[in-house]
């Protein structure tokens, strides 16, 4: 039954890619582009093998760890030739909060690691524990708890007088 399969799979696709979308929108530093690409690179991926995935407990969590692998692969496998720009992104965030704050933390979540990076938007933006960190990174839980110190440090060291006159509470 391919067409069933394929009807549970645009289901599947258009409940979560927003979720999707969110995630990769922040480990590739706000930049949409790469954001879609990874999307569309991991549901190309998840398709294949969807009535499989499909027959597990989560096929979400299935697909963020693809969505995170992904994401490593393409960093891992990234030419010399590209480089990342200073660009903003085509469209304004339509995200409430502060939009110099937002900027200035996406600017700051770019100069990290890729694995760092993942480490705070999944701890942190995603507001997800250290063992579902972990579990999902394929680390430990000590090297969650350790990169995300770290990462918050060199975070801070990163931002260090751009945050001085942001606030969370400006009027």
């Amino acid at each position: 039954m391919p067409g069933a399969s394929d009807a549970d799979f645009q289901e599947f696709a258009a409940t979560h890619s927003r979720r999707l979308f969110r995630t990769a929108c922040l480990l590739t530093s706000g930049d949409w582009h790469a954001a879609e690409d990874l999307l569309q690179e991991t549901l190309g991926k998840l398709y294949p093998r969807w009535r499989k995935i499909s027959r597990m407990e989560w096929p979400f969590a299935y697909a963020h760890t693809t969505l995170l692998r992904t994401y490593f692969a393409q960093q891992r496998r990234k030419a010399s030739t590209e480089r990342m720009t200073d660009s903003v992104p085509e469209h304004a965030d339509r995200a409430t909060g502060d939009p110099e704050l937002r900027l200035t933390l996406l600017d700051g979540l770019a100069a990290l690691a890729p694995r760092d990076r993942a480490v705070l938007v999944l701890r942190y933006w995603e507001d997800r524990s250290v063992g579902q960190t972990a579990e999902m990174l394929d680390l430990s839980e000590g090297a969650v708890r350790v990169r995300s110190h770290r990462a918050l440090d060199r975070l801070r060291g990163l931002l260090g007088d751009q945050l001085a006159g942001l606030t969370l509470d400006r009027p």
